[in-house]
């Protein structure tokens, strides 16, 4: 069975997460408040998050949360890359 380049895997989740994150940002800026709180009701089955939704958001913290999302996806890629290179050492 082939193995999965741990560190190729991991850049390919946070790029993944910081796409999706930077989508969202593209979104919040995009449909306003009102829309943002539909698609994301939406995305979580009727959960209300109408409450939790902050549209004022400086740049900068931002760009902080696209580096920690990237960091996340990246961990968690990797994660998943090492634990099946692992399983697939047994078989």
């Amino acid at each position: 069975m082939k193995t999965i380049n741990i560190k190729r895997f991991g850049l390919a989740f946070g790029l993944t997460g910081a796409l999706l994150y930077l989508g969202c940002i593209i979104l919040m800026a995009t449909v306003g408040r009102e829309g943002t709180v539909q698609v994301f009701n939406n995305l979580l089955h009727g959960l209300d998050t109408s409450s939790i939704i902050r549209m004022n958001i400086p740049w900068w913290e931002a760009m902080i949360g696209i580096a920690e999302t990237f960091i996340i996806s990246g961990i968690i890629g990797a994660s998943i890359a090492a634990i099946y290179n692992l399983s697939a050492r047994k078989h």
